[in-house]
This record gives structure tokens, sequence and C-alpha cells, in this order.
């Protein structure tokens, strides 16, 4: 039987090369590669946490899950206005707190008429209400060489360095920063500053 030339309409089955299957299974191995060292990473650097009160409100939430880099402050010292956990003196049975960090080593922190004065200068519009209670910070302190004052953003709804019961930080009790926050009950998720 003669085959016939002409129209044909049967296809030929492609099949993979060598380089394009050496090709896929490198994309492959890349994404698999990286989603573990991302895990290795926030496994051995980062730490996962939950805010605990209304401290912090509006810019974190009671209940809101963040990301907190132990790392960082391994190599530099917190600075101002960075969001800080720590473990109040210490006490490895208390819960993490979150708070900003408002005053570093060397500086001068007082509360008077309401308002925090870093270095006798009235601190940022960090805080939305007038400082109901001063606290300790009711007469100038000079914090030593590994002392950190930290508050709440809501600062009169927030148990902070104005209390004797927490005091000034010490560096060692700062676990770390927060750099990444969760969506907490139509709250967005992002870096922090």
């Amino acid at each position: 039987m003669a085959r016939r030339k002409g129209l044909s309409f049967r296809t030929k089955k492609k099949r993979i090369s060598q380089e394009l299957f050496r090709e896929i299974m490198s994309y492959i191995f890349i994404v698999i590669a990286s989603i573990l060292l991302a895990f290795v990473l926030v496994l051995c650097v980062g730490m996962r946490t939950k805010v605990i009160g209304s401290s912090m409100e509006p810019k974190l939430y009671n209940g809101q899950e963040i990301l907190v880099n132990r790392f960082v402050y391994k190599l530099l010292p917190p600075r101002q206005d960075d969001i800080a956990v720590f473990l109040p003196n210490g006490n490895k049975n208390s819960h993490y707190y979150v708070k900003r960090v408002v005053a570093v080593p060397g500086d001068v922190v007082q509360i008077k008429d309401g308002q925090l004065f870093v270095n006798n200068v009235v601190y940022g519009a960090t805080f939305y209400d007038k400082i109901s209670e001063a606290g300790i910070l009711e007469t100038p302190i000079t914090l030593e060489n590994d002392e950190f004052c930290l508050l709440g953003d809501n600062i009169n709804n927030s148990e902070d360095s104005r209390f004797a019961n927490i005091g000034m930080v010490k560096r060692e009790d700062i676990v770390g920063k927060v750099w990444f926050h969760m969506a907490a009950e139509g709250v967005g998720m992002g870096l922090m500053e």
C-alpha cells in the first residue's frame, strides 16, 4: 500500500530535551533551596511572638503576631524609635514586652507637663495623648551605658519604663527588634520601619 502525500493531521509528540530538563530541574532546586534558607534564617535569627495588650496601638494590636530579629542587636545597639521586644528585668517567666525605644545610653529623659523630653527636647509625635502619669520619669534620669528607656505608643495604657517594676531596660534584657507584623483582624501586615 502506497503512502499518500499531502496533508497530515497527526502531531508529532514533542520530547523534552535534556537541556530543557536540566533547566527545569535547576529552577526547582533554586526554589527549594531558597525556601530552606528562609526557614533556617527565621529559625536561627528570628523569633515569632504575639503582642500582649494594647500598649502599642495603633501601630500594633493585642494578639497580633510579630517576627522579631534576634540577631541585629548582637551587632548594633538599639536605636531611638526602634520597636523592641524585651523581658522586664530579665525575668524568663514573664511574657515578652513590646515597646518603642525612646532614649538610649547617655540620654537624659524626663516627663513634665504631660510631655516626654529627651535631652531637654520634646520627643516626636509618637504619643497621641498627653501623658497622665510620669512615674519615675517625673525627675530627670540619665541613662547608663547599657540602659534604654522603652515606652508604649498608647502611653496612658502601657506598663513601661515609667514604672519602678520595669524601670530602664538593660541591653542584655532586650531580645530583639520587631521587623515584621502579621495581619490582625482587619489590620495589614508588613515590614516595620
